[in-house]
């Protein structure tokens, strides 16, 4: 499993070295977006539309809006600087709560966290975790972005799962169309209670799929099995010789209005000789 972030968890004076491995991967069909006419795969270029050139990543600053086409730029330098203490790759734990006390709504990503040769600090909090029914609250730098996180025991593996901040989950008041009160009869009321206790069952993970993907997948494998493939058209190597040609066949391309018109008729001279005839 890919390491993705390598740094320790401290509590109190206990101090466990760990490896973070994401614990959910992204199954999505992707696909490639291809040009229709010759099937290559389109590139996405950074172009600044006011010099109209490309851009190297080496020539890009970080810059906020602060008004309309208004930005102020902020340095690299300067942003190190503000994470202070945060850039060292330590997690402590803040605070120990209930589980039960975070609605689902505030949490984001997943990690499985390793020993990185700690295994008997690994096991006495895994340990203490689990005797206490607590989770850990804690704070860690991720992608040079400050991360709210809970630490607790999943399948024998302390997890952590990052959570967003208060202020990064909207308000269900600001929702619209809402309605105040439940106008709803008791015998509607029964019926769907009726309804979810018939449906109730335990939760097996593993009795849900994504069937949409699935479908794609199939549609996939049926298309290349029965050889329904595109092939990216290959590009002529430029050499000299092609560029000479193509020199040549435009100046010749170029030429051909003027070589098709009639030349104009030259008009004789008029001598003095010629007049006194």
């Amino acid at each position: 499993m890919h390491t993705m972030w390598k740094g320790s968890i401290s509590f109190g004076l206990v101090n466990i070295p760990v490896k973070l491995h994401a614990a959910t991967e992204d199954k999505d069909v992707k696909f490639r977006s291809l040009h229709e006419k010759c099937h290559t795969p389109i590139k996405y270029e950074k172009i600044c539309p006011s010099c109209e050139q490309e851009v190297e990543a080496k020539e890009i600053v970080k810059g906020y809006e602060v008004a309309k086409g208004k930005f102020v730029v902020i340095e690299e330098s300067e942003l190190k600087e503000l994470k202070g203490g945060g850039e060292e790759k330590a997690v402590e734990i803040i605070d120990f709560i209930k589980l039960q006390e975070i609605d689902p709504i505030y949490f984001n990503k997943s990690y499985y966290m390793s020993p990185d040769g700690g295994g008997k600090a690994y096991s006495l909090l895994r340990k203490a975790l689990t005797t206490s029914e607590k989770v850990g609250i804690a704070k860690i730098m991720i992608r040079s972005k400050e991360q709210l996180a809970v630490i607790r025991v999943f399948a024998n593996t302390l997890l952590m799962e990052t959570i967003h901040f208060p202020d990064e989950v909207r308000k269900a008041s600001e929702v619209p169309n809402i309605p105040s009160a439940d106008n709803v009869s008791k015998k509607e009321i029964d019926t769907a209670i009726l309804l979810i206790d018939q449906l109730t069952t335990t939760f097996q993970p593993e009795a849900y799929q994504d069937d949409f993907r699935l479908r794609v997948l199939e549609l996939v494998e049926a298309k290349r099995t029965g050889k329904e493939l595109v092939t990216v058209k290959e590009k002529a190597p430029v050499t000299e010789m092609n560029d000479l040609m193509a020199a040549l066949q435009a100046s010749i391309d170029r030429t051909k209005p003027q070589a098709d018109k009639k030349p104009a008729t030259k008009k004789k001279k008029t001598t003095k000789a010629t007049k006194a005839k």
